[in-house]
């Protein structure tokens, strides 16, 4: 056994920071966006998601003009599939299941934005337990979660 010590040096969880989705997509979010009256965006949105289901921030979007509307269980779901849709960009990215996904960073929010709908969604159902655990990992993919304004 030598007499030196072998140090490991860590910066701490890494972080992951989702690609960005093509311009095309994200032209066509915000075109969606600017539709006129609730009817319309979720008309537009949904056929969006359709198109470009791998675009986490329609689902997102799907889930909140849901379940602003009252359509929970629809909210559920929207939300639900852009959580699960951002799990998987999440582990294509290189995410092991720890680590940091900051919502500072712009190509996160779509799956951010999800987990929050998600947890939401959950709380307006009565299903106390999932939206704790929503809640949790928000926080625990950004520390700053609760002072981050998300819009």
């Amino acid at each position: 056994m030598d007499d030196e010590a072998h140090v490991t040096l860590s910066r701490g969880l890494p972080e992951t920071v989702l690609p960005a989705p093509p311009s095309a997509w994200t032209d066509a979010l915000e075109k969606a966006r600017g539709s006129s009256g609730r009817a319309e965006r979720l008309v537009a949105t949904t056929a969006l998601a359709a198109r470009y289901p791998r675009l986490l921030a329609a689902w997102a979007d799907l889930a909140e003009l849901s379940g602003d509307a009252g359509e929970h269980v629809a909210a559920y779901a929207y939300a639900r599939v852009g959580y699960h849709r951002g799990l998987d960009a999440l582990r294509a990215a290189g995410w092991r299941g720890t680590g940091f996904v900051r919502w500072r960073e712009a190509t996160n929010r779509g799956f951010l934005a999800s987990l929050d709908g998600l947890r939401r969604e959950a709380g307006a159902l009565g299903e106390v337990d999932e939206e704790q655990r929503c809640e949790l990992l928000c926080y625990q993919l950004d520390p700053d979660w609760g002072k981050v304004a998300r819009s």
